[in-house]
């Protein structure tokens, strides 16, 4: 028979109230992306043309010479005396500090942080930092979700729920892909997968989808269509799944180990961002097409419009000054470089594969340098359909995505993301499945035979008898006519026999916490490590507050056992049902 308290998911009577509000930061967070692009590109006219503007011009076209080498680094070294007197969080990609907000500052953001971090992601990018837009946006959403939160009565989750939807609703408004932004939050920012949290994440993603066309161009970022795949490009998409696990791999390991230099330099970290500019400066004068979020060289790389030897060229340049300037702590993002990282990569794949589409190699790469840098395969592939509406590329996409995804789980321990994190002392494990205690409910663990002591019994026979040298178990229930009156131990005895050795134990009780039929061990166990008890007697219902049972906190391990089982313990089955005799 069907318990009337128990369904699919946990009854959540807010969940309508915050997913409204998500509406709203959706259209906030679309807001902020708009004038986020909109600094990006004011601060490349400056820049690089010294004009007032926010016409969209690539920094490649520049006329300064060899003066270029210079704006990189005016440009760090302010955002790095905004990061030293302003908010030292708008330093890095956006990515890990939100996670970082989320898993250990109960996902509260400051206001700093939503005003300084796309105005530094956008002196940055706009003076020649060769990053992507989305994780300032992320970051800067999220602190726009979080600060609203902060203003009503919330929980820290649903707080988690409104900063993780007001980051991808940013994402989303930056890229135009709704889905894969929510992918991204399953994968990468929510660690649960629950409708309180899916919900306004996914309809701040549709606000944002929604409104973006009024501010922004529409449709895909990068058209582009490829013929149907052959069966024979799989083999060729697993090779080039496993070559982009080792450039994310590379550019991983690359990332940190530059960061552990710029660690050991006698210099404020203030001063780091100029050094990155230096590097970036000197990249930029020898290949200009590295400079700025180059997503005019992202589309050229997907339509093989470049030649061999450019592409070999920008990838390279590009790569050294990323990894130097994001190592020296500077503010920009990380998904349009592996973007245009994993395009070239494909581009000069392209080249030596000799069967698919010659479109195709760079899309693939491109979606599975990503999947394998972040961890993120589902968010990889989604989002490369997203950018280029290209339906015919999604099984290779997903093929490539998946085996660098592979490569990078079984050779490094942790993320581009998760790595930063680990360095400030927070391990994250970003493996998550249901809690065994939430499958197993109170009836199916609780100890039906309770030894109980009577409401009339004096408490000094009580104490007696059920705590003398036979004792059993720490506390008991204590019941009237098989009613929970309460629950005494050892002290609460001793505490009233000093006052009245033969008044009645049931008069002494306190209203009994109690568990309920229908209790999910999970709940059992919060309100247990609440109340800083070891055990909780079991009634039928609220009302009669019939005893049925006790639960106590060893109980609560018999659902792990079963989890054990499961994971841990192999078995061959050595006779299938088809098989049995008679």
């Amino acid at each position: 028979m069907s318990h009337p308290n128990r369904g699919d998911f946990a009854r959540n009577t807010r969940l309508l109230r915050i997913t409204l509000m998500a509406a709203v930061i959706g259209g906030l967070s679309t807001v902020a992306a708009y004038v986020l692009l909109d600094l990006i590109r004011f601060f490349t006219n400056l820049f690089f043309f010294q004009t007032l503007s926010i016409a969209d011009r690539s920094p490649a076209t520049h006329t300064l010479g060899a003066w270029v080498i210079a704006v990189p680094v005016l440009g760090g070294l302010i955002v790095g005396l905004m990061a030293r007197y302003g908010s030292d969080k708008i330093r890095g990609h956006g990515i890990p500090e939100a996670i970082e907000a989320i898993l250990f500052g109960k996902s509260k953001m400051s206001p700093k942080v939503a005003v300084l971090k796309p105005l530094s992601s956008g002196i940055v990018i706009g003076s020649g930092g060769p990053f992507g837009a989305e994780g300032p946006i992320i970051m800067t959403g999220g602190a726009i979700g979080s600060l609203l939160a902060q203003h009503f009565h919330l929980t820290a989750a649903e707080r988690k729920a409104l900063l993780v939807a007001g980051a991808t609703a940013g994402m989303t408004a930056v890229f135009g892909t709704p889905v894969a932004a929510v992918l991204l939050a399953v994968e990468l920012l929510l660690f649960e997968l629950r409708p309180r949290s899916l919900l306004p994440v996914a309809v701040a993603c549709a606000v944002a989808g929604f409104a973006r066309p009024l501010l922004m161009d529409p449709g895909p970022l990068f058209p582009l269509q490829t013929p149907s795949p052959q069966p024979m490009v799989m083999l060729f998409c697993v090779l080039a799944g496993l070559a982009c696990g080792v450039l994310g791999f590379l550019l991983s390991t690359s990332l940190y180990k530059v960061e552990d230099l710029f660690g050991k330099l006698p210099l404020h970290w203030m001063w780091w961002p100029a050094i990155g500019g230096l590097a970036v400066g000197l990249g930029g004068y020898l290949q200009p097409r590295a400079l700025g979020v180059g997503y005019d060289v992202i589309g050229d790389l997907l339509n093989n419009r470049l030649a061999l030897g450019v592409v070999l060229a920008v990838l390279g340049v590009k790569a050294v000054i990323w990894v130097i300037s994001l190592g020296s702590g500077t503010s920009g993002g990380v998904l349009a470089p592996l973007l245009m990282m994993g395009a070239g990569l494909g581009v000069a794949l392209g080249h030596l594969i000799p069967v698919g589409d010659p479109l195709l190699w760079p899309l693939v790469c491109m979606a599975a340098t990503l999947g394998g840098v972040m961890r993120a395969p589902l968010t990889a592939t989604v989002f490369a359909f997203g950018l280029t509406h290209d339906s015919n590329a999604l099984l290779p996409l997903l093929t490539t995505s998946a085996v660098a995804y592979g490569f990078t789980v079984l050779t490094m321990r942790r993320s581009i993301l998760t790595e930063k994190i680990a360095r400030r002392g927070y391990h994250i494990y970003r493996e998550y499945g249901i809690d065994p205690l939430e499958r197993h409910f109170v009836e199916e663990v609780m100890t039906t035979e309770v030894r109980t002591i009577d409401a009339s019994t004096p408490v000094g026979q009580a104490l007696a008898e059920h705590f003398g040298p036979g004792q059993l178990h720490r506390a008991f229930p204590v019941v009237r006519y098989g009613t929970l009156v309460g629950m005494a131990d050892r002290a609460f005895l001793v505490a009233h026999k000093a006052m009245d050795p033969m008044a009645p134990v049931g008069n002494a009780c306190e209203p009994p916490h109690a568990a309920f039929l229908g209790e999910s061990c999970r709940s059992l166990a919060t309100r247990m490590a609440r109340l800083h008890v070891e055990r909780l007697p079991v009634v039928r219902d609220l009302e009669s507050k019939e005893l049925v049972g006790i639960v106590a906190r060893s109980d609560l391990i018999k659902p792990s056992l079963a989890h054990f089982d499961e994971e841990e313990k192999r078995e061959r089955m050595r006779g299938m049902p088809w098989q049995a005799g008679p």
